[in-house]
């Protein structure tokens, strides 16, 4: 059986850094950030944490996150009750990227063939009966 604690506290580490970062933090490179996903090592010493941000450099937003990382992990001490808070490891997360592009390809396809559709010239039903009588 596993164990869920690692997977509780990642969830609580998740909400807290977002609300940290929203409410406490004042560096321009970590605005707009949304964590996506927080992994817990069972031994709960490190944890890494995914991230994304929308109409920004993420490289930008992982420096900010990085030079922040220690202030984030003390302002963690204070809300979180564990004998030792895990080192944060942070990662840009693709995958809202990804998708968005996906989507995009979906679209275009969906309109690409709306186009052929309407190119192609429309058969009288009537016409069709008669080839197949004849």
């Amino acid at each position: 059986m596993t164990n869920p604690r690692p997977q509780r506290v990642a969830e609580q580490i998740r909400q807290e850094l977002a609300d940290i970062v929203m409410r406490e933090m004042k560096d321009p490179r970590v605005a707009g950030v949304s964590f996506t996903a927080v992994e817990v090592t069972r031994d709960l010493e490190h944890a890494k944490v995914w991230f994304t941000v929308f109409g920004k450099d993420h490289e930008a937003t992982l420096q900010g996150l990085v030079h922040a990382a220690g202030f984030l992990r003390s302002e963690l001490a204070h809300r979180v009750s564990m004998r030792t808070v895990p080192k944060l490891a942070f990662h840009y997360d693709a995958s809202v990227e990804r998708g968005a592009h996906l989507s995009h390809l979906i679209d275009l396809a969906v309109e690409e063939d709306r186009q052929h559709l309407q190119d192609q010239p429309i058969q009288d039903p009537s016409s069709r009966d008669d080839e197949a009588q004849g």
